[in-house]
């Protein structure tokens, strides 16, 4: 299935395709802070509609993971980093996809904090 997703203000635009049968939610520093719900797909499956300077790009702790924001209105949609195997990956924040109903996607509790 296509899904199209965005940050608030439209600056930010992208279209990614698969199944969303999972979301993750972590309480580390950042992500708590952002209220991100996060699916994990491969960097492939997801294509931006608008240039990619128009996503400003955030590195904390080790610089694995590249969260990508907009810098008009402030919206974290994806972020971007590399699979223990090795593949491109994104991160969607499933608040960001239009049309899907986030109460019946199942969440799994990742405790980002401790590691």
């Amino acid at each position: 299935m296509l899904h199209q997703g965005s940050c608030h203000c439209g600056r930010v635009k992208f279209e990614v395709e698969g199944d969303i049968t999972s979301a993750m939610s972590c309480n580390c520093s950042i992500c708590q802070r952002k209220g991100s719900l996060m699916w994990f797909v491969p960097r492939s499956a997801m294509r931006l509609l608008t240039p990619e300077e128009n996503a400003s790009t955030y590195l904390f702790n080790k610089h694995l993971i590249r969260h990508r924001f907009c810098s008009t209105c402030g919206i974290h949609p994806y972020g971007e980093g590399t699979a223990p195997s090795g593949e491109a990956m994104a991160a969607i924040n499933l608040r960001c996809i239009e049309g899907i109903d986030l109460q019946a996607i199942p969440v799994t509790q990742f405790d980002g904090r401790s590691k």
